[in-house]
């Protein structure tokens, strides 16, 4: 009787083998061979599952992209809600050895990115996660009346989120400068100036 293979489980058993191929050796690495080998396929094998490679990095972006938007989603308030909107933030930023290993995974991504349009859609769904998760920041501040007045929400919005997008590429770039107890150091103080001056 001729084996039954669940189709979808070894599409991602085979982006699973491709991230680890990505996490240890680099985007370019990642060759159909590397990957087959990774994931204990033939060469040959590999086209039914995945046509392209491109096809493969979107959907290994895809797994990513769920990765990240599941831990977003398990995390819980504690309080206090500064340390709450802290803690949220800190998910996009490399402070510690998984998420060192993403951002480096997720810039990778991005530049192909750049060449394949395929690939464009799922770059611009985790970018939208960060604008939210920043949205969510101001709009917690203004809901919860600790957000100093005569402040622009939306404006607010677009410099938290760029901020946090910056300090991501500048800890990549340069890790031994902005450390990860910096990192949070320069969040605590963005959010303490978004306050009004009484303690919250």
């Amino acid at each position: 009787m001729p084996k039954i293979v669940d189709h979808e489980k070894q599409r991602h058993i085979v982006a699973e083998a491709a991230l680890r191929v990505i996490e240890r050796s680099g985007l370019e690495q990642a060759t159909v061979r590397n990957i087959a080998e990774e994931a204990g396929l033939s060469v040959g094998s590999m086209r039914h599952y995945f046509s392209t490679q491109v096809e493969l990095f979107a959907f290994c972006m895809s797994i990513f992209v769920h990765r990240i938007q599941t831990r977003i989603e398990a995390w819980d308030f504690e309080g206090p809600i500064l340390l709450d909107l802290k803690r949220l933030l800190l998910q996009f930023l490399p402070v510690d050895k998984e998420r060192i290993m993403e951002m480096e995974v997720w810039f990778s991504f991005n530049a192909k990115a750049l060449i394949y349009p395929e690939l464009k859609r799922l770059s611009e769904d985790m970018q939208d996660g960060l604008y939210k998760a920043s949205k969510f920041v101001i709009d917690t501040l203004v809901e919860q009346q600790l957000i100093r007045p005569g402040l622009d929400a939306e404006l607010e919005t677009e410099k938290l989120y760029a901020l946090v997008d910056g300090l991501a590429v500048h800890q990549l770039m340069q890790p031994k400068r902005l450390t990860a107890d910096r990192l949070e150091a320069i969040i605590d103080q963005h959010l303490a100036a978004l306050c009004k001056n009484e303690n919250p």
